[in-house]
């Protein structure tokens, strides 16, 4: 005699569906997860070219410490500050050229494009903005110093007062 064969129960059913959803789910965070991956990586322009709208390629690091800013300043690189001109009186580093950040996009052409540019503000924030304009402006060597003239003064390097 054949063996009857028994509808599967509604239970089964239930959590065979649960499990389908489950699938469909992960699917749609893994896909989702790989569009967000590839635009951080490539960025919003799919043809990956350097297009008016996409800043320069940076030889260096987005953010330098205090101690890597110190050296490069101390090999030759042009030091950047950002700050206002109350904040550069009260004090700066000596060797450094100050241009507000309000006023750097009319004034990029007065940062040298042939060599290395670190850029210091006073915790590190303006400075990256402005890094990021002189990126856009075409500079292909510009970093910013983290922690700004706060980490300077901090790890024990000299500032100077007044204009």
């Amino acid at each position: 005699m054949a063996k009857k064969r028994s509808k599967p129960s509604k239970k089964k059913a239930k959590e065979q569906g649960a499990k389908q959803k489950k699938e469909q789910m992960m699917i749609a965070v893994a896909a989702l997860l790989f569009v967000v991956i590839a635009f951080l990586v490539f960025g919003s322009n799919p043809s990956g070219g350097n297009d008016a709208n996409t800043a320069t390629v940076n030889s260096l690091p987005a953010e330098i410490n205090t101690e890597m800013g110190y050296q490069k300043f101390q090999d030759g690189a042009f030091l950047l500050d950002v700050r206002t001109q109350p904040e550069w009186e009260e004090y700066h580093v000596d060797g450094a050229t100050m241009i507000v950040l309000d006023e750097l996009e009319s004034r990029v052409s007065e940062v040298p494009f042939d060599q290395e540019v670190i850029i210091i503000c006073n915790s590190g924030n303006r400075s990256q903005v402005a890094r990021d304009i002189l990126l856009q402006a075409g500079h292909t060597s510009v970093t910013s110093i983290a922690g700004g003239i706060q980490g300077w003064m901090q790890a024990g390097h000299d500032v100077v007062s007044g204009p």
